[in-house]
């Protein structure tokens, strides 16, 4: 056992475990302090791909300002507790069943996938510019500008819509 799959073993535990107390937590705040440190896990995964842009992007990004404006709204709606009543009676048993439903699609896709190729390939064995920004770049805007500019649409409507909603209506 190397010690890089050593690393990814105890990193896939904590990231598997802090997104399940995400979710499991009862205090908004202490949610969203489990998806940073989930965040930052996926950043060192990124890391083990040798590809620190994208792990740096990630830290930045998500575990930096998104998390920042997640906890702005926590901290401006305030943080109280979900009472039970508050949830449908119909969405537990459903989101068992789809977690049951996702976890064996998992094991499939690993047991049918991980014993032809390896469950782990040799990243050693990817290019030295494996996700630098340029390679990036050159990815967005040749084979992927439609779905960017898309998204630079919707986002862009999001951000009217936001000032629109906010906005006092003074008459």
């Amino acid at each position: 056992m190397t010690s890089d799959f050593l690393l990814f073993l105890v990193l896939a535990v904590v990231a598997v475990a802090s997104a399940l107390s995400m979710l499991l937590s009862r205090n908004a705040v202490y949610s969203a302090l489990f998806l940073v440190i989930n965040f930052a896990t996926i950043a060192v995964f990124f890391l083990l791909l040798g590809s620190p842009f994208l792990a740096m992007v990630q830290v930045t990004v998500y575990a930096g300002a998104i998390m920042v404006l997640f906890l702005f709204i926590i901290m401006i709606l305030g943080t109280e507790q979900l009472r039970q009543d508050e949830t449908l009676p119909w969405q537990r048993p459903i989101a068992i069943f789809l977690g049951v439903v996702l976890l064996v699609e998992t094991g499939f896709i690993i047991y049918s996938l991980g014993f032809q190729q390896g469950i782990l390939p040799d990243f050693r064995s990817f290019a030295s510019g494996y996700a630098s920004p340029a390679d990036i770049g050159i990815l967005l805007f040749n084979e992927y500008l439609l779905p960017f500019e898309i998204t630079s649409v919707l986002l862009l409507v999001a951000i009217i819509g936001a000032i629109v909603l906010t906005k006092d209506q003074k008459s």
